[in-house]
């Protein structure tokens, strides 16, 4: 009878002292099972018993005391009574339903996609993601099979790829842009989550957050980004962007001391300076229009020109009338109470 008790398990339970063990097959060894035995199952796991290959009694977190009454499957076609006791064979594997957070994700090549304001171009992107298992059974009937362990890494490379996938359908179907993916990681991440859902079901796992962290596309393409928001930040004021652009220019010809660089640094220098002059003489005409606009007045008698300080008009001989004082420096129309000239600064008698 002691020879038979050693050959039985009283106490069935996993401590878990690992963080990426997903499915743990319990070290039977050649043993049985006997009615009475206690079954311990600890919170994020779940207690799996398989017969001859096929899943026949699954328990969640608690403590239990096996019978045939909460083993009705096992006990109808596995259990062997013996002195009066019941004991049955079967494998016993714990589940571990635990979220895994921090998992990563990456593209080793760059997946090319087709963008309605650049062509055809090539990203690359990287993230995190987190899983669990939530239908024990999909898992171990379409992942586990009969092994006897299954760690993290022996599933991430599968679900990394999966990911990826998901993520070049998610771009063709909803033919998002370069620049609205660089902009939106998170709403991004969220589309590629969504449509990833069904496959990672279908292995009987739930995934519970995707995260886009970076996307890198080409280096044209990410000095046209830069362009374009330069341009944005300049605009309405196109006129300096010009300059600055072509005074970066004429820089870089200074610096390049072969000799076609002299003659376009001699070239950019005359364009610079005749851009300059031009604007020096627009402001010199402005001035000098303003100074005859503020010289010249008109008779009301015969509508003859008349300088502003004109005191009767050379054309007709009428006395001009003033309502205001003229500053005798500069012309200037003055208030009748001022001391000084508003335009020049000087003293009024």
């Amino acid at each position: 009878m002691g020879f038979f008790k050693s050959q039985m398990w009283k106490v069935l339970e996993w401590k878990d002292d690992s963080s990426n063990t997903l499915v743990y097959r319990f070290p039977m060894d050649g043993k049985e099972i006997m009615s009475g035995s206690q079954l311990t199952v600890r919170e994020s796991q779940v207690a799996v018993f398989v017969h001859l290959g096929k899943i026949a009694d699954v328990f969640g977190p608690g403590k239990y005391k096996l019978t045939t009454k909460n083993l009705p499957i096992l006990s109808g076609i596995g259990s062997v009574f013996y002195q009066g006791e019941s004991r049955f064979k079967a494998d016993l594997y714990f589940v571990n339903t635990k979220q895994f957070l921090d998992r990563k994700w990456g593209t080793s090549n760059p997946v090319a996609m087709r963008d309605n304001e650049f062509g055809v171009i090539r990203l690359r992107a990287y993230g995190n993601y987190a899983f669990r298992v939530v239908d024990c059974e999909t898992f171990m009937k379409e992942v586990f099979g009969t092994r006897g362990l299954v760690k993290l890494e022996d599933i991430e490379g599968h679900l990394a790829n999966l990911l990826i996938s998901q993520m070049s359908d998610t771009i063709a179907e909803s033919k998002i842009s370069a620049l609205d993916m660089a902009m939106n990681y998170q709403e991004f991440g969220a589309m590629i989550q969504d449509n990833a859902r069904d496959k990672f079901q279908s292995l009987g796992l739930a995934i519970t957050s995707f995260t886009v962290v970076n996307i890198s596309f080409p280096e044209a393409v990410e000095k046209a980004l830069d362009e374009r928001s330069s341009l944005g930040i300049l605009s309405g004021h196109l006129g300096a962007y010009t300059q600055k652009k072509a005074a970066d220019a004429l820089g870089d010809a200074a610096n390049n001391q072969s000799g076609a660089g002299t003659v376009i640094g001699m070239g950019l220098g005359a364009f610079v300076n005749s851009s300059v002059q031009s604007a020096m003489t627009n402001s010199q005409q402005q001035a000098t229009v303003a100074t005859k606009t503020n010289d010249e007045k008109f008779c009301p008698e015969c509508g003859a020109k008349i300088r502003a300080t004109a005191k009767f008009c050379p054309e007709c001989g009428v006395k001009i009338v003033r309502t205001q004082n003229v500053c005798a420096n500069c012309g200037a129309e003055v208030s009748a109470k001022a001391k000084f000239c508003p335009e020049c600064g000087e003293k009024l008698n």
